[in-house]
């Protein structure tokens, strides 16, 4: 039988099979099928701070309202300060999962204010989360804003919240970086535990019709797995961080394939949204028979061997695979 332990920031997983950040697992019941499955660890659905406080100001702007009108009705509303807005439902979830299953939840935060970084990340650690992975979400609008100052601000945001806490923090990027491995390298300097790659932009379309955006939720597809694969393969055994992957994951080769680039994680939500616990044992138990087949005992045998350093050819996945490519395309005949 193939051992599916692996060690993702300094915890140690029965499984490298994670739910990413979504609300699949917001209930107990839901997160216990999927530690049945197979998962090794639980990624909370994200707290997005500007929605917050969003969601607080409308709150407090209804029950305000009434403060000058009848007295009598408005002593059947809540009173504000107790009013479940806010982090309060996701930090009882958490709170809920850490007594209910026996992996680690992690919490997922997504910030706008220095403070709201560090203070949710407080939070959320409060609560009972393993890590925190920070969702460094940031679409450039600004045309006088350069790229070096946008991750210098990213850059102090993780030094900021692993001076507040003192779980592991992760930090989940986009592929849009000059340089991916060397900001993971100052990312390793400012404190983090590990890196996940990527996370996905979800880029409107346009509806022809109302003229207006069309926000509709395109899962991903296995073919935005290449990405992470390539990230993965450049970056194992050239930085000290735990290295997951995430999009991309439909099959137990997919993870497969993370794994042998460097995966020590490898994090999936769209494969799971149809049928959840039965998709997640599904990919489990072709992992492990992939594994099997090939002869590998445990992840750790796996993991790397297609890496940049360890291929037999390291220019395929540098520049010169390109040039290949395009040399060697040819038109259909017939």
């Amino acid at each position: 039988m193939v051992d599916l332990t692996t060690d993702w920031l300094g915890l140690t997983l029965r499984s490298p099979l994670v739910v990413g950040a979504s609300p699949l697992c917001d209930s107990a019941a839901a997160a216990r099928r999927f530690v049945d499955a197979g998962a090794g660890a639980v990624v909370m659905h994200s707290l997005f701070e500007e929605q917050l406080v969003a969601d607080q100001l409308a709150a407090h702007r209804f029950f305000d309202s009434y403060v000058d009108t009848n007295a009598e009705a408005r002593s059947f509303l809540a009173d504000t300060d107790v009013f479940a807005v806010g982090a309060t439902p996701t930090l009882d979830r958490i709170t809920a999962l850490t007594d209910a299953i026996d992996i680690p939840v992690i919490g997922s935060l997504n910030g706008v204010t220095p403070g709201g970084w560090t203070g949710y990340a407080r939070q959320l650690q409060d609560a009972g989360a393993a890590a925190i992975e920070l969702n460094l979400y940031d679409v450039a609008t600004d045309i006088a804003e350069t790229g070096n100052q946008i991750e210098q601000r990213q850059l102090q945001v993780v030094t900021d919240v692993v001076a507040a806490v003192t779980v592991p923090v992760s930090v989940k990027l986009s592929p849009f970086y000059a340089s991916v491995p060397s900001f993971v390298a100052r990312l390793a300097d400012a404190g983090a535990a590990g890196v996940v790659m990527f996370n996905r932009y979800y880029q409107p379309d346009i509806d022809l019709d109302a003229l207006d955006i069309d926000r509709r939720l395109v899962p991903s597809t296995p073919a935005e797995l290449p990405l992470r694969l390539h990230a993965l393969a450049i970056l194992h055994g050239r930085t000290k961080l735990s290295l997951a992957s995430s999009g991309g994951v439909h099959h137990g080769t997919d993870a497969a394939k993370a794994i042998l680039c460097g995966a020590d994680a490898v994090q999936m939500v769209s494969a799971l949204l149809a049928d959840g616990p039965a998709q997640l044992a599904r990919i489990h138990a072709e992992l492990t028979g992939w594994l099997d087949d090939h002869g590998y005992s445990n992840l750790a045998e796996a993991r790397g061997a297609t890496a940049l350093d360890n291929v037999a050819n390291p220019h395929e996945l540098e520049r010169l695979n390109y040039a290949h490519l395009l040399q060697s395309w040819q038109p259909r005949t017939g």
